[in-house]
């Protein structure tokens, strides 16, 4: 059997869980996730795992946040004067918003705290800081 390759077609079937054991996402239900080896669709170590994987194996793979979605990184909370909050949005904590970056990019942010002079709002992904399980399958591989 083939081995997963550096730019193989990939499809996977997958269960992500915390540290806790909690599933955080899984393919489980629906269709695989279809992705290209190393063409950063996916997560660094998600990448990685499959690589020397042949259809129909399965195991499980333990992701750490460096290779995951990162550090959560402090500068990414952003507090506001709750001034500048559009005055048609009611926000709530834990409500997901995108707002623009400095450099035109969106930026998807939680709601973290709202005071009566500011609200906090952080950027980093929902997943920073936090190692992840990965039980795949490989179901198919096409090599290009």
């Amino acid at each position: 059997m083939t081995e997963a390759r550096r730019g193989d077609k990939v499809k996977v079937h997958y269960t992500g869980t915390l540290e806790d054991g909690s599933v955080f996402d899984s393919s489980e239900g629906s269709e695989p996730l279809s992705f290209d080896i190393g063409s950063g669709q996916v997560i660094e170590g998600f990448d990685e795992a499959v690589l020397g994987m042949t259809v129909g194996e399965s195991k499980t793979v333990n992701i750490p946040c460096a290779k995951a979605y990162g550090e959560r990184k402090d500068e990414m909370v952003i507090q506001a004067p709750i001034e500048q909050v559009p005055p048609d949005l009611n926000p709530e904590v834990g409500m997901r918003l995108e707002m623009g970056g400095a450099n035109g990019e969106i930026l998807r942010v939680v709601v973290t705290e709202i005071a009566e002079t500011h609200i906090t709002l952080d950027a980093n992904p929902p997943l920073a800081g936090k190692d992840l399980t990965f039980k795949l399958e490989l179901v198919e591989c096409t090599t290009p």
